[in-house]
């Protein structure tokens, strides 16, 4: 059992790169058990490379560094493995999965899980009680359940089912890549919202964004600036609000004469 405050995630010098450009230069992080993170940073900066290469997307090589969660070497996991021993990732532009029901999704995801975890898997009756108990979190209607997966949904839609299927699975590091890219601010409140009803003193929250709004809702313990691959500023919550005030320029400026 993960107690408060214990280490989800060590992350020291990662380096990787994609089709032979390096893109993470040196990346030190560390998230602790009941702590919300936010990386911000302008376009090109190695954020959402950072999340994918969490995740165990292929086309990622890491080429240098380690990442330890829960004291494994994440590095030597399959991301099948990785998602199923608990790390999540909501993707900036969810993918649309014609012909597979969501509920049909979700359940396959769910046991998969608890199979894992050496768990009897949930029967078609049970889950489907267990499913729409979590609908109320995102505030999402049952009519989806019976939908294929994000077909036809408006992007608040898809975000608001990434946060669903985040409510079913429980991870202990959720990686929130640009959830708020393309919601109106009433879906932005409902998915924030979701989030906050599930972060708790046993998992972490990793929250990807360019912009302060977000961040009002879902209120960060820090704050790190990401900029050519490296977190070059590591603040609290009010770091965030000054990047909205003064933009990027400051910190990189400050960086460089550092550096």
């Amino acid at each position: 059992m993960i107690g408060s405050n214990d280490v989800i995630l060590s992350v020291k010098d990662l380096r990787a790169e994609v089709d032979g450009t390096e893109i993470l230069k040196g990346v030190d992080l560390e998230i602790r058990a009941g702590e919300i993170h936010a990386i911000m940073g302008l376009n090109g900066s190695g954020k959402s490379t950072f999340s994918k290469v969490v995740a165990g997307h292929p086309d990622y090589e890491v080429t240098g560094g380690e990442v330890i969660y829960l004291g494994q070497n994440l590095l030597e996991m399959e991301p099948e493995a990785r998602s199923r021993s608990g790390i999540f990732l909501a993707f900036q532009y969810p993918l649309e999965i014609p012909g597979v029901s969501n509920l049909d999704f979700l359940r396959v995801a769910y046991n998969a899980k608890r199979k894992h975890q050496g768990l009897e898997e949930l029967d078609a009756f049970d889950f489907d009680e267990l499913v729409r108990e979590k609908l109320d979190v995102v505030k999402m209607d049952a009519s989806f359940l019976s939908r294929s997966v994000n077909e036809g949904f408006s992007g608040g839609e898809k975000k608001r089912n990434e946060i669903l299927q985040m409510a079913l699975l429980e991870p202990k590091l959720a990686i929130l890549d640009e959830t708020d890219s393309g919601l109106d601010i009433d879906a932005l409140k409902v998915v924030a919202d979701g989030v906050n009803q599930l972060a708790n003193a046993e998992n972490a929250m990793l929250v990807i964004t360019h912009y302060q709004r977000l961040l009002n809702y879902i209120v960060p313990d820090y704050v790190h600036v990401m900029a050519n691959g490296r977190i070059i500023r590591t603040g609290t919550k009010e770091l965030a609000l000054e990047l909205e005030e003064r933009g990027y320029e400051w910190v990189l400026e400050d960086a460089t004469v550092k550096a």
